[in-house]
Formats: C-alpha cells, sequence, structure tokens
C-alpha cells in the first residue's frame, strides 16, 4: 500500500490482528446462521511521515451507512467533556448569534446541542442518515453527507462559512485525509478556528491500547504527522490540548497560514518535542507493539479460563468497538464470556460480531448477578464501575484488560 498522506510505499508493519469483522456489525439472531465477512486488520506505518494506517479493507460508506448503531450521547461523562467545551471556546473566542459552528461527523447532536442553548448558530455533517435524524429531532440543521472538499465548496455556495470548525473522533475515520483536511481549509472563514479531538499515538502505545484499532480507524495519529497534513492544505497548528478523553486524546487548534490574528503558543512546541524525544520520529519506535499485544491478550486468557475452571461466571459492559477488537483477537467466544451489557438500545438484542456473545440491557446484571464483570470500554471505567456500584452487594468485581489486566471493587 502507499500512504494515504504522503503517497510514499508503506512497509513497515505496526501491528497484526490477523481478521476481524468490521468492529459495529452486530448482528440480529438470524444472520448468526449466515457466514460471516472477515476483514484483515493489519496497521502498517509509513517511514517518511510516520503516519500509522490500515487500508480501506472496508469502504468508510459501508460503515458509516444508516445502520450505523453508535450514537454519542448515551455516555455522560463524554457528554460533559462536551459541554465544558462549548463553554470554554465560547468564552475564549466570543462566539455569538453572528458566528456559525459546523461540527463534522456531528453524529446524534451530543456536542452541537451546547452551542444550541447559547443561540449560536450550527449546523452539523453526518453520513450516517440514523444519527443525525436524532440531531435533527434536537433542532440542530444536519447535512447528511461525507465531508470533503465537494462538500465543503457546495456549503460555502450555499453561503455557508465556519467561524469555528470542528471535529471528534473524526479525523482517524477518514480514508482520503487529505481531501478532508482541504475541505475544512475550503469551509474555514478567514479568521476561523478548527478544533479536532483524535486519540494521540502516543498514548496508544505508551498503554498498549490496541483495541483502538479498527477498520474505522483508517489512521493512527501524532501531532506531528497530523501539523504536516495540515501544512500542507495551508493551515497552521496554533496551539494544542491534551485531554483524558479515550484513554488520551490531542486537542488541535489550526488557523488559516495568513491568519496573522492569532499567536502560535508554546504548547505547540512542547508538543513536537515531547514526541520527538519518546522516539516517535524513529521507525524503531514503532517495531515492537506487537510484543505488547500479544501481553494483554495471553494475560485475559489466562484470566477467563481460570474463572471457567473455577465455576465463575463473567459478564461485560460496553458493545464498543474497541471491545470487539480486543474480543475478537483474543478469540473469546460466549463459552467464556456470558453476555454484554450496553445502554444503547440499538445494539440490544443483537450479538458481538464474531464472538456471537449477545448484548443486553442492564436488568440481565441484576437477574443473574455474574462473579465478575469486564468493563470494554477501560476508558469508561470509573463512569461505568460507579453506575454499576449495586454489584458490589454479592462481591462482584470489575476487570480491565488495558493497558494491563486489573481486577478492582
Amino acid at each position: 500500500m502507499n500512504c494515504r498522506f504522503c503517497n510514499k510505499a508503506v512497509n513497515t508493519e505496526f501491528a497484526d490482528l490477523v481478521n476481524s469483522p468490521a468492529s459495529n456489525s452486530y448482528l440480529t439472531e438470524e444472520q448468526l446462521n449466515e457466514p460471516e465477512t472477515f476483514f484483515p486488520l493489519k496497521v502498517m506505518v509509513c517511514e517518511s511521515c510516520f503516519l500509522v494506517q490500515v487500508d480501506e479493507y472496508k469502504k468508510s460508506s459501508d460503515i458509516f451507512n444508516q445502520d450505523y448503531a453508535y450514537f454519542s450521547s448515551f455516555s455522560t461523562s463524554w457528554l460533559a467533556h462536551c459541554k465544558r467545551y462549548a463553554d470554554m471556546m465560547t468564552e475564549r473566542f466570543g462566539f455569538n448569534s453572528n458566528s456559525l459552528v459546523v461540527e463534522i461527523a456531528s453524529n446524534d447532536g451530543y456536542l452541537l446541542q451546547y452551542f444550541n442553548e447559547k443561540k449560536i448558530p450550527v449546523l452539523g455533517v453526518e453520513p450516517t442518515a440514523n444519527t443525525a435524524a436524532v440531531a435533527i429531532k434536537k433542532g440542530i440543521p444536519s447535512v447528511v453527507d461525507f465531508f470533503g472538499v465537494r462538500l465543503a465548496t457546495q456549503l460555502v455556495k450555499e453561503g455557508k462559512k465556519a467561524d469555528l470548525l470542528l471535529g471528534n473522533n473524526v479525523l482517524a475515520h477518514v480514508p482520503d485525509i487529505n481531501d478532508f483536511v482541504g475541505g475544512m481549509k475550503v469551509l474555514l472563514k478567514p479568521e476561523g478556528v478548527i478544533t479536532m479531538e483524535f486519540p494521540h499515538l502516543f498514548q496508544l502505545v505508551l498503554n498498549n491500547q490496541f483495541d483502538t484499532i479498527y477498520h474505522e480507524h483508517f489512521s493512527y495519529l501524532s501531532f506531528t504527522t497530523v501539523q504536516k497534513i495540515f501544512e500542507a492544505q495551508g493551515l497552521v497548528m496554533f496551539d494544542v490540548e491534551e485531554v483524558t478523553t479515550h484513554g488520551g486524546s490531542l486537542r488541535i487548534f489550526a488557523k488559516h497560514n495568513d491568519d496573522g490574528a492569532k499567536a502560535v503558543g508554546e504548547r505547540v512546541a512542547t508538543m513536537l518535542k515531547k514526541e520527538k524525544d519518546a522516539g516517535m520520529l524513529s521507525i524503531d519506535y514503532y517495531k515492537n507493539f506487537q510484543d505488547k499485544i500479544e501481553i494483554i491478550k495471553t494475560d485475559l486468557l489466562e484470566f477467563l479460563l481460570a474463572q471457567k475452571k473455577n465455576g465463575k461466571t463473567v459478564a461485560a459492559y460496553g458493545a464498543a468497538a474497541k471491545g470487539n477488537t480486543l474480543l475478537n483477537y483474543c478469540g473469546v467466544k460466549k463459552d467464556l464470556i456470558s453476555f454484554v451489557v450496553d445502554a444503547n438500545p440499538h445494539k440490544q438484542n443483537k450479538f458481538m460480531p464474531a464472538s456471537h456473545i449477545p448484548i443486553c440491557a442492564e436488568n440481565r446484571i441484576k437477574e443473574t448477578k455474574p462473579d465478575f464483570i469486564l468493563i470494554l470500554p477501560w476508558n469508561l471505567k470509573e463512569e461505568i464501575s460507579k453506575q454499576l456500584a449495586y454489584v458490589k452487594d454479592w462481591n462482584c468485581k470489575f476487570v480491565v484488560p488495558v493497558p494491563k489486566l486489573e481486577v478492582f471493587s
């Protein structure tokens, strides 16, 4: 394959998770008797620009369709994070009723609702029609389409240009990252602001977060590489923040390269130095990650097999994409995990892809009283363990697999 940014040949392997179905391809009971399609899940790194990436084995238009199962509003901690963001951005940049805030991958309106409350005009861009329909019901205008230069040009012709153009956990999801960032250049007002949040590759490597690798994530991003991608489209980073979401993410701030109103802050140089000092500008940094993955696999399987032998029951919480990556790479099936609970009704009464573990509502926990609950979205372990605090009544314990296996009450 060639690098999706610089187009150089990519030959260095970062991780090989073998084969897996698409992470959000939840199954109905009828589909359990049908063949499943598995796609390679091998991750490569470009030796030129150090973009970590998977090939487009499954087309984005097939992944992000009208049956998309991920709705952003089911995590209370994520909603609180978004509200804080809306408050901070409004105060810092003075957005008001004359501004336009555009979110790419606006999902069910989870974030734009907070700008809406402030009477700041908003527009969502969301390719999945079912999630966009929820946003529209909330009073958030939404365009159902994939973002890029084509759509940005169309919106500009309609008189729409963004004072704030934002995207959370979308930059990694686009197969043509140059067209995507080029579209932001087109849509941004001359003194507008872009912010993007994405899981930081630095944290992925440091904390063994291999389960964040799945087919929806075409790229795994460092600040250094993202800066190059934006600069190639005439956009400049002027600030960056480290945030705790998704196991450690970056929030980048970008502007047009001829916008002199915003000085480049010290945190830009600090982050570039942090990545350089960690070795991220050397190909050797990327070559031993597979060994760390296999330790997590072995530890989890040993734990689950021990509980099986001891007659204990293990359930899971969170039918998350990262959970599917973990379970499928480890080869875990419903004989080792009885069921998984998820708050999203769009996932309930379906089955996890490949593992075929049933997805249930939370009352299943109270009915069956498992001995252990494996928290698959480990980045939400505090929120979930607090929500399920009642399981202590029968001495049930929580388990998280990443960055290393941990059992706690």
